[in-house]
This record gives C-alpha cells, structure tokens and sequence, in this order.
C-alpha cells in the first residue's frame, strides 16, 4: 500500500483506520454480540483489510459487508459512498448498487416477519440509494473542479506561450535595429581608425587610432555575441572571454593611450572574486573611464581597488575641473564636468553625447552582484565607490 492511496495525506489514512476498527469491533461491543472465537476474528479482520483500502479499491468493501458479524447497514452505507464517489456512473456504481440491495434485502438476520415490499424498498432508498446519490454529487463535484483547474492551468500556459513569442519578437526587433544602427556605425569607426593607423602623421596619433580601432573591433565582437543572444533561443558559448577584475589593467592602458590620465592601486596578487562580482567591478571601473574622458578631459583619475575575505571595492574618482565658465554648473548626472578650451572657446567635452544610463547601469550590475554603488561629489572629487561581495551568497 502507497500513500497516494489515500491523497497523499496521513489524516485520511488514520480517519478510514478509525473507521475500519470502529466497524470491526462495534458488533463485539453488543450485549448479545459474537463469541470471540478464531473464526470470529478472522472475520473481522476480513473486514478491517476491506474497508481500510477502500479508497483504493472500492469494490473491495462492497464485496465484504455480507460478512460483517452485525446487520451490516453501516457498511452498506459506506462501501456504496465510496464507490459512487471513486467510479461515478459507472457499471461497478450500478454493480455495487444492486449487490448492496440483495445484501440488505436477504442478509440473514434473526427476524419473526420477513421484509415487506415497502420496507425493503425503504431500505434499499435508505442503505443504498442515498449514499450512492451523495457519492455521484461528491464525484461530480471532483470531477468539475479538475475541469477548472486543467482549464486554468492551460490558459496560464497559452498566456505564456503568447508572451514568450512577444518577447521573442521585440528581442529580434531589438536585435536587427543593433544590427543596421550599432554595428553599421562601430564598423565605420573601426575602418576610418585602422585606416588612420596606417596614415598617422605622428607616433601618438598612430597611438590613438589604434587604441580606437581596438576598442571598436572588441565593441563588434561583444555586439556580434549580443546579437546572437537576442536572436538564438539557446545561443552557445561565447567566443570571447568575459572581463574579470584581471582585465582592468589592460583596460586602464587602454584609456592612458587616448590621452586619459588614470593612477591604478590594485591588490598584488589580483583577487579572485566570484564571476558576477569580477565582471561587475570591470564595468564600473569601464564605465568611469568613459564617463570621465567625456565630461572630465584632462583631468586626473584615480582607480583605487581593494579587497578582504569578504568584500572587494571598486573606488573611482576625479577632481572638479580647473577651469569653468562663471556660474556654469557641472554638466550631466554622472562625472560631470566640462574643461573649457581656451583657443576655441568652447566647452572641451569632445563632442560625445551622452546615454543618460551610465549610473543606472552600474546600479543595477552591482545590484545583481549583491553588491552596493555610491555616487556622487564628496568635498571637491567626484566619486564612484562600488562594494562587491567577494564570494555568492548561499
């Protein structure tokens, strides 16, 4: 015998063990019950076997109730529930009602006067056509429920279904605007640098433009894998290797090769945090750089990163401009700030616009992380400090 045969539930299985034995031992209880002999025990074990798996098979009880030691109305009662209840309108339903009726009708009892028509029609409504009617509602009722429950279930499913192709769709969408903007224009970056690489008229310009044809050539690889994974349901592995904490000194000679003055402090030996917390600080400290060469040109930063057993911390700051417009406030929500150009007398921001999502998105790698960002001016340097969990939280 399994669990499942009472609905998984150890209550169920107590509540028909209770009534098995009550039915059992009730006859014993009478003052002119059965002599407790070894056939009068078995018996009733008969009994107590049938009615505790009743809810299994249902047929079972139906089968003993001739044998019971009383005038087996009780069992009568409840083996014809029972399988009204389990099979509904069924041939056992109507099998069983018949055989419970014979049973009540001819069952041998004691008696001065037989039944009388009327009262063993009485009995029959009574011991048999009643707990059948209730058993059929019961089975009905069951019955409509799971109706519900299946149709509900499907329609949360269809409803997911319609969702995943909607978002399907605008994820190719999304993927082929990336494909004729974004790359188009990376594409033309990378040409026109490698291009000025090979016709540099000085070292440094050299310098720059391949430091630009780098960048851009990266950008294309990354924005190739974005693309696949906006594209492909179950996209591959990715060809490149994700940035990690290591990569941020290359990433720093990167931004001094454009002109960038940035002082690194990092651990010796580089830490090895948790891969989320590694790719999380590379992008804050990525992030701060580009926001810095827009906004703040010229002006010195410093990337500080230090580490424990239990948190790594990303620190990037720079210094207010020297030189700005009287009354000119900082410019944009991240590094602002603008370098006048005296020969040309115009803000030297480098013509770069900016996304407006730059602290946004670093709030939200940390935040996935499990880590915390502060932004904002302490004193007279404009800070960007990220507390990363070295180690995922169980």
């Amino acid at each position: 015998m399994r669990l499942s045969w009472w609905e998984g539930k150890r209550w169920v299985v107590a509540f028909d063990i209770l009534v098995a034995a009550g039915l059992t031992v009730l006859p014993f209880l009478e003052d002119k019950g059965p002599a407790v002999k070894w056939t009068s025990v078995l018996v009733s074990l008969v009994v107590f076997g049938g009615f505790v798996v009743r809810r299994r098979f249902p047929l079972v009880a139906v089968a003993v109730t001739p044998v019971g030691l009383a005038f087996p109305s009780l069992q009568i009662m409840i083996a014809a529930y029972t399988v009204a209840s389990r099979k509904g309108l069924r041939w056992q339903a109507l099998a069983s009602a018949v055989y419970c009726s014979v049973v009540v009708v001819v069952w041998p009892v004691p008696r001065r006067d037989a039944y009388s028509w009327p009262e063993a029609l009485a009995s029959c409504v009574l011991f048999v056509g009643a707990p059948m009617m209730l058993g059929l509602w019961v089975y009905q009722r069951r019955a409509l429920l799971q109706a519900l429950r299946d149709r509900a279930d499907q329609a949360e499913r269809e409803r997911d279904l319609r969702a995943e192709r909607v978002v399907v769709a605008e994820r190719r969408r999304i993927a082929r605007e990336m494909h004729d903007v974004v790359a188009h224009r990376v594409s033309a970056i990378a040409l026109q640098s490698g291009a000025l690489t090979m016709t540099a008229p000085d070292e440094h310009t050299e310098q720059v433009a391949e430091v630009i044809r780098r960048s851009s050539t990266a950008a294309l690889t990354e924005l190739r894998e974005i693309l696949q994974v906006l594209r492909d349901e179950q996209p591959g592995e990715p060809s490149h290797v994700a940035p990690a904490l290591s990569a941020v000194p290359v990433l720093v000679d990167d931004a001094r090769a454009t002109g960038l003055d940035v002082q690194l402090e990092l651990p010796d030996p580089v830490p090895e945090p948790a891969p989320a917390a590694g790719r999380a600080a590379y992008r804050v400290v990525q992030e701060a750089l580009t926001n810095a060469a827009k906004h703040a040109p010229g002006q010195p930063v410093s990337v500080v990163i230090t580490a424990d057993a239990d948190e790594l911390v990303v620190e990037v700051t720079n210094p207010r401009e020297a030189t700005r417009r009287a009354g000119e406030a900082p410019s944009g929500g991240s590094l602002g700030l603008v370098v006048v150009d005296e020969k040309r007398g115009r803000a030297a921001d480098g013509g770069v616009p900016g996304s407006g999502y730059g602290l946004v998105g670093m709030r939200e790698r940390v935040s996935l992380a499990g880590g915390q960002l502060e932004a904002g001016w302490v004193e007279d340097r404009f800070r960007i400090r990220a507390v990363l969990p070295m180690k995922v939280a169980e």
